[in-house]
């Protein structure tokens, strides 16, 4: 398998949210998400916070060596989260901020194509600061594409025409599930890429077949929120 650019994939991931949400009108950026509470617009004002910390971090370096990398990272934010519901509040109070949802669709279409060429110019080799730990580049830009080809398919259930997340993006956000299993466990062979992103996150349930071929395994579900 030819090896993934992190910086190609993030643009890939942000380029498919644009996609999603570029022509939707006010009336579209107010349908539901996967999201629980969280309408299109809401949704995409936290992906436009995601790549304002991307611009913030890729220009503060930090010294390593990392105590995190891609797969790590994501242990810190369980399915659980006591901050979630508080912080979805909050996006809802700040998105209704805005004059119209289609302003903060302007706002992520300058923001995401900066955080892009920040993530392509910044040093592959480097160390970054964010949410508490230290994390090569490399690393840091899986997080992002992880969370943006995620909220992707969260964006799309009331929006049956959009385009879906691209190959490379998904990739990206499939090995993390990967790599936050069991090193033991083999995962149900008819869930396609999207299937597992959503199973993993519990936005589908599992079946009673997922979980006779999950094992124990099944217990770890879902393995971030």
């Amino acid at each position: 398998m030819t090896a993934i650019r992190p910086a190609e994939a993030l643009a890939q991931a942000y380029d498919g949210i644009t996609a999603v949400v570029g022509d939707l009108d006010d009336a579209a950026l107010q349908r539901p998400t996967r999201c629980r509470g969280w309408l299109v617009a809401d949704l995409l004002l936290h992906l436009l916070g995601d790549a304002q910390r991307a611009l913030v971090t890729l220009a503060s370096p930090a010294a390593g060596p990392a105590d995190t990398d891609d797969v790590s990272y994501w242990r810190d934010f369980p399915a659980d989260n006591a901050d979630a519901a508080q912080h979805a509040w909050w996006v809802r109070r700040s998105a209704a901020a805005f004059d119209s949802p289609t302003g903060i669709v302007r706002l992520w279409e300058e923001t995401a194509p900066a955080a892009v060429r920040a993530a392509a110019t910044t040093n592959p080799d480097g160390y970054v600061r964010t949410q508490g730990h230290v994390l090569r580049v490399p690393d840091f830009l899986a997080t992002l594409t992880t969370e943006a080809v995620v909220h992707h398919l969260d964006l799309t259930p009331d929006l049956p025409d959009a385009p879906p997340p691209g190959p490379l993006a998904v990739r990206v956000a499939v090995a993390t599930m990967d790599g936050l299993l069991s090193d033991d466990t083999v995962r149900p062979t008819a869930w396609d890429d999207h299937e597992i992103l959503l199973k993993a996150t519990g936005r589908l349930p599992l079946s009673e077949r997922d979980r006779l071929e999950l094992g124990e395994s099944a217990g770890w579900f879902p393995l971030l929120g």
